[in-house]
């Protein structure tokens, strides 16, 4: 009996360590989480835009958070100011956040987006509005107004030159002050 008992002491331990091996054998799937959060975050940013040495137009910004494809995010807004070749001031465009698509090449403004045209006292108002640099235009199928001096034009949808020089309402309302020759 004493050969059985010593026999059972010595099993008894054996077999717990060999229950523990064979948990710690079996895989367990790992499973990959992916960040999609911004890398960088910069405050308080003022960027200068230049083409062949001259400013074309500069960017200010509260918060930028820049991601892994290039794309950045203007949560706080966005404040640009738009130079022609002389460097002159030609137009202004403001919106409550800003979105760039490095992809695209495009800009998104949404909130209270306005761009002012200083030249010709003329301002754009829309709740969303895309800037493409490559072409210097803007656009939007969202409503849009448009006042000057004299005249107040609505419309749903515009495609524009970004310093608004030239535009295009795509369903224009409102009213137009006419001269007439006198």
């Amino acid at each position: 009996m004493k050969s059985s008992r010593s026999i059972l002491f010595f099993m008894i331990p054996v077999i717990a360590v060999g229950f523990l091996f064979s948990s710690c054998t079996k895989k367990e799937a790992t499973k990959v989480i992916v960040y999609e959060g911004p890398l960088r975050e910069a405050e308080d940013v003022l960027m200068h835009y230049t083409e062949n040495d001259r400013v074309k137009a500069i960017l200010k910004a509260k918060k930028i958070f820049e991601f892994q494809n290039g794309d950045q995010e203007f949560p706080n807004g966005i404040y640009l100011e738009f130079f022609d070749k002389t460097g002159k001031l030609t137009s202004v465009l403001r919106a409550n956040t800003a979105f760039y698509f490095k992809s695209e090449s495009k800009w998104r403004g949404r909130g209270k987006v306005e761009v002012k045209n200083i030249e010709k006292q003329q301002q754009l108002n829309s709740e969303e509005l895309f800037w493409f640099p490559g072409t210097r235009k803007i656009s939007t199928d969202k409503f849009v107004t448009i006042t000057d001096k004299h005249d107040i034009l609505y419309g749903t949808g515009i495609d524009a030159l970004e310093d608004m020089s030239n535009y295009t309402i795509k369903n224009p309302t409102g009213s137009i002050e006419v001269k007439e020759n006198q």
